[in-house]
C-alpha cells in the first residue's frame, strides 16, 4: 500500500507510450566513476521529463537485488526513432516493480541526474508527437468526414433545388402554353358572337325598315299591313331577344378572356423570373465545366464516347460567353491553352482536345472552327482592349489566307488538303475578317473580306430555287446557313447584294421548322417547335429540333426586327419580334439538369431532341438522351441576351 502511495504520484508525471524504443543501460556506481555491469538491454514504457520507466526482461537476479538497493545508479543510452545518435543520461532508481507472472522481468522508475537538455526536448517531443498523433488523425478524419457530408449534403439539395427550378419553368410553360389557347379559343368565341349580333342587328335594321313602307300603304291595304306589322314586330322582338342573349353571352366570353388574360400575365411574370433564374443557372453549368488545368469545356457531358472532348467551335463559344458576361480571366484560360500548349500544324489547330490534359482528341483540321477562335479572340480584344492574343488570331487568319490564295473565286475551302467548300465557314470567315480589319486597320483583311464575299455570292446565293447553297455545288439545305447569312452579313448589305432577307426568313421556316414530340429527362413528353439541321421533309428519322440552330434563327429573327425598326415598319418588326420570343420560350422547354457529378444539376441545353440521330450533314447528334451541350446552351444565352457573336461588341 505504501508503495503503490509512493510510486503513483510519481507515475502520473509520466506520458504513457502506445510504442517503445530500445534503451541499453549499464550500473554504475553512486558516484558515476566505477563500472558495476556490462551493457544490459530495455525497454522504454513510461517517459517524462525528469525521468524514464523501463521495462526489462531477463534481468539477472542478483542485478535485481543490487538496483532494489537503490545503491547503484543507470548510464543510459535512450535510441531514438529517425534520430541519428542516442540521447545518453545518467539516473538513480526510484522503485523496482517485479513483473507477476513473469520471472525475471522488470519495471524500473528512473529519474536523471544528468541529461543533456536538447536530447531531452528530443524525446520529449517524440513522446508528445506519439501521444498525439492517433488521436489527432481521429480528430482530422472526423472533419474531414463532417465536411464530406455537409458537402454531400449541400450538393443534393442543390442539385435538388436546379432540378426543381427546371421544373418550375416546365409547368409554368406548359400553364402559359394552355393559357395561350384558351384566350385563343376564347377570342374565336367573342369574334363569332360579335358577327351574329351584327348580323341580327342588321337584320333588325331591315325589318324596320320594311315596317316603315308599310306606313304608305293605301287604305284599302290598312287592315293587311297592320296584321304584317303585328308579325313584323314579333319577329323584330324574337331578333331583339336574342341579340340579347347574345350580348350577356358576349359578355361572359370578355369577362373570360380578361381572367384568362390576367392568369396569363401573372403567368408571364413567373415565366419572366423563372427564365433568368435558369439562364443563370445555365451560365454557372459553363462554369463548373471548366477544367482549372487546361481551361477547357468539354464539349458533351454525357456522351461516353466523346467524354473529355473539347471542340475547338465549343471553347470559342465559351469564351465569348465568358467574355461577354466580363469573366476576363476564364476567358483567359482557354485563349492561354491555344497561345501556349495546344497542338497546332501550320499556324492552323486540330478540330478537338482532351479537356483533362489538352492532348488531341482529333487530328481533322477544318477551316470554320479555327476562324471561330479567331472570333472568340477578338471579342476579347475589343472589348477589354487587350492585345496580348491579337498575334494568335492574326496566326489564325494568316493560316486561313493562304487557303483562300488556293482558290481562283477567293473561297475558302473545309481545311488544308480538303476540297469541300462550306457556306458556313465562309460567312464566319467574312464576318472574322471585317472584324480584323476594323480593330488593326489593315488592308489585307478587308481584301480577304471581299473576296469571301465574292465567292458567297458566286456560289451560294446564285440560286431561285434555293435562297442559301451549303456550299459551293452544294444545293443541301443547312439551317445554320440560313441564320448566319442574316446574323453574318446582315439585312442591309443583303439588300445590296440583290438578297432578301424576308425570304431568307421565310424559306428556313417553310422547310427547316418542325414540331416533334419531346421526352423529358423526368418523362413528360411535351411539343417543342424548333428548327431541324436541315430540311426534315423526306427524312426517314422525322423531325428533331437542334437547340443551337433554333438558338441561331432566334438571333437572326432579333437581327431583321431590329431592321425593320430602323424602316419605321414597326408592325413587321413586331411580328419578327414575337417569333423570336415564341421560339425563345420553346428552348426553354429543352431546358435539363445537368446530369454529371461536376455539372450539379445546374441547368443546360441538350444538343438536339433525338441523340444519335443523323443531321444530314455528315456527323451524328451525341449519344445519351439527357446530354447536355456547351454550343446549344451557349447559343441560347446568346438568343436570350441579344448577343451577336459574329459582330464586334463596343
Amino acid at each position: 500500500m505504501q508503495e503503490k502511495d509512493q510510486h503513483g504520484p510519481e507515475r502520473r508525471k509520466y506520458i504513457r507510450l502506445d510504442s517503445v524504443f530500445p534503451v541499453s543501460f549499464r550500473l554504475v556506481s553512486l558516484d558515476g566513476k566505477q563500472i558495476v555491469s556490462d551493457y544490459l538491454q530495455g525497454f522504454s514504457n513510461n517517459i517524462g521529463k525528469g525521468g524514464i520507466c523501463l521495462n526489462i526482461n531477463n534481468l539477472n537476479p542478483d542485478l535485481a537485488k543490487l538496483i532494489k538497493t537503490q545503491q547503484v545508479k543507470l548510464s543510459l543510452g535512450i535510441e531514438i526513432p529517425l534520430a541519428k545518435n542516442a540521447v545518453s543520461a545518467l539516473a538513480k532508481v526510484g522503485w523496482v516493480q517485479d513483473i507477476i507472472g513473469e520471472p525475471n522481468r522488470y519495471l524500473i522508475g528512473l529519474s536523471y541526474d544528468n541529461i543533456d537538455p536538447r536530447g531531452n526536448n528530443t524525446i520529449m517531443r517524440y513522446a508528445w508527437t506519439k501521444k498525439l498523433f492517433v488521436p489527432s488523425v481521429v480528430v482530422i478524419i472526423l472533419i474531414l468526414g463532417l465536411f464530406f457530408a455537409i458537402n454531400t449534403y449541400l450538393n443534393i439539395k442543390l442539385i435538388k433545388g436546379n432540378k426543381a427550378l427546371v421544373t418550375q419553368l416546365i409547368n409554368i410553360l406548359q400553364e402559359s402554353s394552355i393559357a395561350k389557347q384558351k384566350i385563343k379559343a376564347t377570342s374565336k368565341a367573342k369574334e363569332d358572337l360579335q358577327i351574329k349580333i351584327q348580323g341580327l342587328q342588321f337584320q333588325i335594321q331591315n325589318v324596320n325598315g320594311e315596317k316603315a313602307d308599310l306606313g304608305n300603304i293605301s287604305k284599302l291595304e290598312e287592315i293587311k299591313a297592320a296584321k304584317k306589322i303585328e308579325e313584323l314586330n314579333v319577329f323584330i322582338e324574337k331578333l331583339t331577344q336574342e341579340k340579347t342573349f347574345l350580348q350577356e353571352q358576349l359578355i361572359a366570353v370578355q369577362g373570360k378572356e380578361a381572367s384568362v388574360a390576367e392568369e396569363l400575365l401573372r403567368l408571364d411574370k413567373r415565366k419572366v423570373h423563372l427564365e433568368k433564374a435558369n439562364l443563370d443557372k445555365m451560365y454557372q453549368w459553363l462554369k463548373v465545366q471548366q477544367s482549372p488545368r487546361t481551361g477547357l469545356v468539354i464539349s458533351f457531358e454525357g456522351d461516353s464516347d466523346i467524354a473529355e472532348w473539347a471542340l475547338i467551335y465549343d471553347q470559342a463559344l465559351v469564351a465569348c460567353a465568358f467574355t461577354n458576361f466580363g469573366d476576363f480571366q476564364r476567358a483567359r484560360k482557354i485563349m492561354d491553352f491555344f497561345d501556349k500548349k495546344a497542338k497546332r500544324i501550320d499556324k492552323l489547330f486540330l478540330n478537338a482536345y482532351s479537356a483533362n490534359d489538352g492532348s488531341p482528341a482529333e487530328y481533322a483540321i477544318h477551316s470554320g472552327p479555327n476562324i471561330w477562335l479567331g472570333i472568340a479572340i477578338l471579342q476579347y480584344t475589343e472589348i477589354t482592349q487587350d492585345h496580348s492574343y491579337l498575334r494568335l488570331a492574326q496566326e489564325i487568319a494568316g493560316g486561313i489566307i493562304s487557303l483562300q490564295d488556293q482558290d481562283k473565286d477567293g473561297g475558302i475551302c473545309g481545311g488544308p488538303d480538303l476540297s469541300w467548300y462550306s457556306t458556313e465557314h465562309n460567312l464566319d470567315a467574312y464576318a472574322f475578317f471585317n472584324m480584323l480589319y476594323k480593330i488593326t486597320g489593315q488592308l489585307v483583311y478587308q481584301q480577304a473580306s471581299d473576296k469571301v464575299l465574292t465567292w458567297l455570292v458566286q456560289h451560294t446565293y446564285d440560286s431561285l430555287d434555293i435562297p442559301v447553297k451549303r456550299g459551293r455545288g452544294d444545293s443541301t439545305i443547312a439551317t445554320d446557313t440560313y441564320a448566319y447569312s442574316i446574323i453574318a452579313i446582315g439585312p442591309d448589305k443583303l439588300e445590296d447584294l440583290g438578297m432578301n432577307p424576308d425570304r431568307i426568313i421565310e424559306f428556313a421556316e417553310q422547310n427547316c421548322a418542325v414540331e416533334v414530340l419531346y421526352t423529358r429527362p423526368e418523362g413528360q413528353t411535351i411539343k417543342i417547335k424548333g428548327f431541324d439541321f436541315a430540311s426534315q421533309r423526306h427524312s426517314p428519322r422525322g423531325g428533331v429540333v437542334s437547340s443551337e440552330w433554333t438558338a441561331q434563327m432566334v438571333i437572326a429573327f432579333k437581327i431583321v426586327a431590329d431592321f425593320y425598326h430602323e424602316k419605321g415598319m414597326l408592325a413587321k418588326a413586331r411580328s419578327y419580334e414575337n417569333k423570336a420570343d415564341e421560339y425563345l420560350a420553346e428552348l426553354s422547354n429543352m431546358i435539363i439538369s445537368s446530369s454529371s457529378p461536376s455539372g450539379q444539376g445546374e441547368s443546360c441545353l441538350p444538343y438536339a431532341t433525338q441523340d444519335a440521330v443523323d443531321t444530314g450533314h455528315g456527323w451524328m447528334t451525341p449519344k445519351g438522351k439527357f446530354t447536355g451541350s456547351v454550343s446549344g446552351t451557349t447559343y441560347t444565352l446568346f438568343a436570350y441576351y441579344d448577343y451577336n457573336p459574329l459582330e464586334l461588341q463596343e
